[in-house]
């Protein structure tokens, strides 16, 4: 894969910083879309920005799954507690992606806490880690008879 042009990432950057969270959903997504070193940075910090409209946050966790750069998984951990419900989702979803089981914690406690979109997606992403039913990775049982 090529790297994407200096000129083209430049001008996305700027309209991520942009007044407009219309500009800055849509640089998200162009991002994403177009991949690499600056646009993983750039998304990464979107999504952990607390003061960040919801929508682009969401839309920088879902692309920074699809990217599948490692790096990522601290930022989307972090982001699994972020308030509504859109980021929360995609980055769930993302940690699934990304397969690392640094995310198999976070995202039990998700379960616990979160709608049942959001639920859905953590238990989707911990299907892909390897982790069934609340059973240790590998499926070893954690010890506790089933009620």
């Amino acid at each position: 894969m090529t790297d994407p042009d200096p000129s083209a990432v430049k001008q996305i950057l700027s309209e991520l910083r942009d007044v407009s969270k219309e500009k800055r959903r849509t640089a998200v997504m162009k991002l994403g879309m177009m991949g690499g070193d600056e646009a993983i940075r750039a998304l990464m910090v979107a999504v952990a920005n607390h003061n960040e409209d919801l929508l682009v946050r969401g839309r920088a966790a879902m692309m920074l799954g699809k990217l599948g750069d490692p790096r990522a998984v601290e930022p989307l951990i972090r982001a699994l507690d972020a308030p509504g419900f859109q980021t929360p989702l995609y980055a769930a979803q993302s940690l699934g992606k990304l397969g690392d089981p640094r995310a198999i914690e976070p995202l039990l406690r998700v379960i616990e806490s979160h709608n049942d979109k959001t639920r859905e997606a953590a238990q989707e992403a911990l299907e892909k880690l390897g982790y069934h039913n609340h059973s240790e990775p590998n499926d070893q049982k954690i010890g506790e008879p089933e009620a």
